[in-house]
């Protein structure tokens, strides 16, 4: 396993949304919508910035207000990470686009 994937694993982190435009209805639209959405961790080298398929089932809007800009959304997915399958699991404030995530790794990779 990689010792960018340890690193993201070993504890809650600093997380933002990522992507070419990060806003509020850029989230909306990609959670709900199109199921993939931007992550980045900005305190790795230079940050990085994940792509993530959106788990639905995992994944939870109920105190999310995205028409307020309030709330929160507890958001999980999947991706390929260094040639690790890893879950995304992060908690992002609306209100700030920030939050804490980390990396689970598939237990087959560790």
């Amino acid at each position: 396993m990689s010792d960018l994937v340890k690193r993201l694993s070993m504890t809650d982190r600093l997380v933002t949304v990522g992507g070419p435009s990060p806003s509020l209805e850029e989230l909306r639209q990609r959670v709900t919508d199109l199921g993939y959405v931007f992550i980045k961790f900005p305190d790795t080298r230079g940050g990085t910035d994940l792509g993530v398929h959106v788990d639905a089932a995992a994944t939870d809007l109920s105190t999310a207000d995205f028409a307020a800009g309030s709330g929160s959304a507890h958001i999980e997915g999947t991706l390929t990470l260094d040639y690790v399958k890893v879950r995304c699991v992060c908690d992002l404030d609306l209100a700030s686009l920030s939050g804490t995530g980390r990396l689970v790794a598939d237990p087959a990779n560790a």
